[in-house]
């Protein structure tokens, strides 16, 4: 059972890059860990080697808990370290215009929030966090997030709202289903006759 996580709020690191792949986000010389820690110290290197004003090199974005990021967030290999690197940071949120597929899977397997926003948005919430201190509050029960000015809905997978609203990740909502798993099971013995030369068991 994990920690229910129904509202998050945070300070925001605007980095409206497009196209950030997962060897960006963790390079694959440091996939070498036998767990999920390790990652956050050598997520993004590249960038910030090679910028020191990088927005993750800058001091006033190290207690960051939402990202706001360009367009196609998370493409390239499937790696589900990249996820592991980005919750290291202490990032619980990202927001940007697309994501792609596989980390999105990723995301939702490991409690990381991503919103989709119309780039209009993103860059008005980028500029907003460059200027200022820009805080955000994410309400996952009710599907919107508010700056201190405006509130903005956002459409949530309802199957990982419910797991991560309620503390559970896939296996803690299988197993809270299991008598109605185990009923059904016991009443398809009877209808279900064919599946025995499948060799189903009986």
């Amino acid at each position: 059972m994990n920690t229910a996580i129904k509202q998050i709020k945070g300070l925001c690191a605007p980095m409206m890059i497009d196209d950030i792949d997962t060897d960006i986000i963790i390079p694959a010389q440091y996939l070498t860990q036998t767990s999920k820690d390790g990652y956050g110290q050598y997520a993004f290197s590249r960038l910030k080697q090679a910028d020191a004003d990088f927005v993750l090199n800058q001091q006033k974005y190290q207690t960051a808990k939402i990202l706001i990021a360009g367009d196609n967030f998370g493409c390239g290999s499937s790696r589900e370290h990249a996820v592991w690197a980005i919750q290291e940071l202490g990032f619980q949120a990202i927001i940007a215009p697309s994501f792609a597929d596989i980390f999105s899977n990723n995301a939702r397997k490991n409690g990381l929030v991503l919103i989709d926003q119309p780039l209009e948005i993103c860059e008005l919430l980028a500029a907003a966090a460059q200027q200022n201190d820009l805080i955000i509050s994410i309400d996952l029960v009710n599907a919107v997030f508010k700056t201190d000015q405006q509130t903005f809905p956002f459409v949530i997978n309802p199957f990982f709202q419910h797991c991560i609203t309620e503390g559970q990740d896939e296996l803690d909502y299988l197993c809270s289903h299991l008598s109605e798993i185990k009923a059904h099971h016991q009443n398809a013995k009877g209808q279900t006759i064919f599946l025995a030369g499948a060799g189903v068991a009986q």
